[in-house]
């Protein structure tokens, strides 16, 4: 029984960590090539990485900041609509600065 709960957990967490990855990562790159404006030079693969990162990092930061103070548990609405909006922010910011 201990087993079973131990191996459900960390599913949750795994699938979690997955799922801010997949999220996390898209958003930073949508926003990477999505942002208006001018550029000087096409992305290099460097930079869909880093936005990638910058996205997927945003993404937990946020989730856990959330949780921690509250806001709301793992796995509600609003820990995604978070996570979405915190990584959009963090990519559009990347992509301003490296425009």
């Amino acid at each position: 029984m201990v087993i079973i709960d131990l191996m459900a957990a960390t599913m949750g967490v795994v699938m979690g960590f997955l799922a801010f990855l997949v999220i996390g990562g898209l958003t930073g790159l949508f926003a990477l090539l999505f942002y208006p404006g001018q550029r000087r030079t096409k992305p290099k693969a460097k930079k869909f990485l880093i936005a990638a990162l910058i996205g997927f990092l945003a993404a937990l930061v946020s989730s856990y900041i959330g949780q921690f103070s509250g806001l709301f548990q793992s796995g509600q609405m609003l820990e995604w609509l978070s996570t979405i909006v915190a990584s959009c922010l963090a990519g559009c910011l990347y992509a301003t600065v490296n425009s």
